[in-house]
């Protein structure tokens, strides 16, 4: 199976139009505002309309409400709603139930411990995203820039549909691929200039060697099949 690439934090026409033409099978739009990646709804309209069914739309929000969610999904019109908040089992069945759409739900990593909800999740969500547990003194939630240990992902059911998160970059997600078996990556700070400005050589440069993890892993299966 294709790993699932997905570019998160694009804010202006032309990191968007970079993402979209190396191949990006999904573009994230951050909707909370203590983030340097916030976008407005005029903004997420224009950019939404932009993407014209060229990848797949995901709307980020953190501990959104209702009438929040509906302004988003209103402007943006997105495949699939991204929590990255606290939201509990209940509030992703309830927010796919009053979306009718499909729901992320992010996950913060630091031990083996935080895997315990994992299956409470997987049970509800479409799909889960692993990230780096942020520092007890963050005002945002996410990796910011950071990974965590990747090995904690191991002998996860390979029925559990995730992407992995944190601190990746064109430099290391073949091994952090190699490592989680993870079937989808998820970068946002890894493909940046400065916070909130993505750089289009390092857009292009992390698709290309998310997409040779892809190569790799079909060249090794033929290895196997021919033994």
């Amino acid at each position: 199976m294709a790993l699932t690439v997905k570019i998160c934090g694009l804010k202006t026409p032309e990191a968007l139009e970079v993402a979209l033409e190396s191949g990006a099978d999904l573009v994230g739009f951050v909707f909370f505002t203590k983030s340097p990646r916030n976008i407005g709804l005029e903004a997420a309209s224009l950019l939404g309309a932009q993407v014209n069914g060229r990848a797949g739309k995901v709307a980020l929000s953190v501990n959104a409400s209702d009438d929040t969610l509906f302004d988003i999904v209103q402007a943006l019109k997105p495949d699939m709603l991204q929590l990255h908040g606290h939201e509990s089992p209940e509030r992703v069945v309830a927010v796919r139930t009053r979306f009718g759409l499909p729901v992320m739900k992010a996950l913060p990593i630091e031990k083996r411990s935080d895997l315990s909800p994992l299956r409470l999740y997987a049970n509800v969500a479409d799909r889960l995203l692993f990230d780096a547990r942020p520092p007890q003194e963050a005002t945002r939630p996410g990796g910011l820039g950071r990974s965590f240990d990747w090995t904690l992902l191991q002998g996860i059911d390979p029925k559990i549909n995730f992407m992995l998160s944190g601190g990746l970059d064109a430099g290391n997600v073949a091994d952090a691929i190699a490592i989680t078996k993870a079937p989808g990556c998820d970068v946002s700070s890894g493909v940046e200039s400065a916070p909130g400005v993505k750089d289009p050589d390092k857009i292009r440069q992390f698709i290309r060697a998310a997409r040779a993890t892809d190569t790799l892993q079909l060249s090794a299966s033929n290895i196997v099949s021919n033994a």
